[in-house]
């Protein structure tokens, strides 16, 4: 493995440490959020490290070479390349009109009065929902020029 993993594992620690104390030290309203950063960051550093330790280990390398060959093999199979473009395709059609919906829902609910500001929610739907939509259509065009 490389040391940019190691050294990738230690900046998440790192980071969840900082939320950890901050959270510690100050009481504000974001207290809750940074415990959460803490352990979203915390853990994840810590089994990146742990993977490193394992896999360098000498016992261990003869498998790892043979595992990164693998995953290279999978990575250029030109049959999993065109059905992982094909369902990130399906998966943005159906994001939109899910998008769509929401849109709809919220606005529902605020005009109902189940939600209150729904329509803070309802502007970044539609503006994430035009984002998606522009996005995919400028990608289309620069790949089809591309190729």
């Amino acid at each position: 493995m490389k040391k940019s993993n190691l050294l990738t594992g230690l900046l998440f620690i790192l980071g969840g440490a900082f939320c950890l104390a901050i959270a510690l030290m100050y009481d504000t309203q974001l207290e809750s959020l940074l415990f959460g950063f803490a352990g979203g960051l915390t853990v994840p550093g810590v089994i990146v490290i742990a993977k490193y330790f394992y896999w360098t280990a000498p016992k261990n390398r003869d498998r790892y070479a043979e595992q990164l060959d693998n995953e290279r093999i999978e990575l250029s199979d030109e049959r999993k390349e065109r059905l992982r473009d094909k369902s990130g395709r399906y998966a943005y059609l159906l994001g939109l009109p899910v998008l769509g919906a929401s849109v709809v829902v919220f606005a529902i609910l605020g005009k109902l009065e189940v939600i209150t500001n729904a329509e803070l929610i309802i502007l970044y739907l539609a503006g994430y929902f035009v984002f998606q939509y522009v996005a995919g259509v400028v990608i289309f065009r620069h790949l089809n020029q591309k190729y």
